[in-house]
């Protein structure tokens, strides 16, 4: 395994952490009275829109999934349109999900949505730049021994971090501690965001750590 490639994995997570902090100060600076709790949703908007830009640009400069095979443009947008479907479906069903598990169904509707979207930007957008709408692949990958590169590894590690910190951040909110951040979904969305931090960092140092360990089977 080459080192190269976890230096390059390690520069974008970092890149990754470094822009969910931006998210949190910057705006301050032009929008008076921001903060992650008080303005809450603003931040969740902001945090899923930087993200996502990020992810797409280092997607097109690092190119993990990089394929000898050309497309022509009609393929790529129809790639691009893809993409943007299975996204707006993730959400639908992150949205399901998160009311089966408890939710307000009918009130705090924008809230959850929001959350359902953020969650979808941690997951399923990192799923979509490195796999492709491909379902087949993201079978492949969440299977048992299924990653084929070290950006898949890594996508497992932080999809997996991001779900469990949404889940462990549902703890509090029965609490009758009466603290700011107990309000839905204020815990969850922050359990989520530390969940996939944790994963950016843990991953290529896990990576790292097993590098000889791990092999990968040709696609």
């Amino acid at each position: 395994m080459r080192e190269g490639e976890i230096r390059r994995l390690l520069a974008a997570n970092l890149l990754c952490v470094f822009s969910i902090g931006l998210t949190a100060v910057l705006p301050a600076f032009f929008w008076e009275g921001f903060t992650v709790l008080g303005t809450h949703l603003t931040w969740l908007c902001v945090c899923s829109v930087c993200v996502s830009t990020l992810n797409i640009i280092l997607h097109l400069v690092f190119r993990p999934n990089l394929t000898p095979k050309r497309s022509s443009f009609a393929q790529k947008i129809s790639r691009f349109l893809k993409c943007c479907i299975y996204f707006f479906m993730s959400c639908i069903l992150f949205h399901a999900i998160i009311v089966l598990y408890g939710a307000p169904l009918i009130e705090s509707v924008t809230e959850t949505f929001l959350f359902a979207v953020l969650l979808s930007t941690f997951t399923t957008l990192q799923c979509l730049c490195i796999l492709g709408p491909n379902i087949q692949a993201w079978i492949r990958v969440f299977s048992k021994n299924g990653a084929m590169s070290i950006w898949e590894n890594s996508l497992q590690i932080t999809t997996m971090f991001s779900i469990l910190g949404a889940w462990f951040g549902a703890f509090p909110i029965p609490l009758d501690w009466d603290r700011p951040w107990q309000v839905w979904p204020i815990s969850c969305s922050l359990g989520a965001t530390f969940g996939y931090v944790a994963g950016l960092i843990i991953a290529p140092l896990w990576i790292h750590w097993n590098r000889k360990q791990l092999t990968y089977k040709s696609r």
